[in-house]
């Protein structure tokens, strides 16, 4: 199946991006985020806030031990991982519901360019979603076109959506 190890995983060139939990609550999203994260070989989780880290069981049960092959940093406010992120020459994107968003079927990345290496994207609170400070410190926003009468998806699922956009459009699409 063409799995690799942790330490291979370490080696492996990444996707470029970055996913920032914005005080997320539920262990059990943060764990789904780190597997995804393994799945689609991303750079790292930014944990931030209210957000809990590994090692821990809950995290674990979902995670699958993606909580060790993803590199993993705690800041204590998002808004500085933010900061980190755009000295580090990082585009960040709020996954918000806000007017001016970009709908995800709209989004076109660019490779890495002198002025952005890569990508964040900032998951927010399963109540709150992400904080305003943090939208407002994003250089833009995406949301998830939805239909029903809901108008907000779980976290891990919104993870795994736009983590696999990411993919499709910096690796799969350059590939054809």
């Amino acid at each position: 199946m063409n799995r690799l190890s942790v330490e291979e995983f370490k080696e492996a060139k990444k996707l470029p991006l970055i996913v920032v939990l914005d005080d997320i609550r539920s262990l059990y999203n943060v764990g789904s985020v780190f597997r995804c994260g393994d799945a689609f070989r991303i750079e790292a989780v930014y944990l931030c806030g209210i957000t809990a880290c590994p090692p821990n069981a809950e995290i674990h049960k979902t995670a699958l031990g993606g909580e060790y092959s993803v590199d993993w940093k705690y800041f204590e406010r998002t808004e500085d991982a933010i900061e980190e992120l755009h000295k580090n020459g990082v585009f960040v994107y709020s996954i918000e519901q806000v007017e001016g968003s970009t709908k995800l079927q709209n989004l076109s990345l660019k490779p890495a360019t002198d002025k952005y290496k890569s990508y964040a994207i900032v998951m927010g609170n399963e109540v709150k979603g992400v904080k305003q400070t943090v939208v407002d410190m994003s250089d833009g926003c995406l949301e998830i076109p939805q239909f029903g009468t809901k108008h907000s998806l779980n976290v891990s699922t919104t993870a795994g959506i736009v983590i696999w956009e990411f993919a499709k459009q910096l690796i799969i699409d350059s590939q054809r």
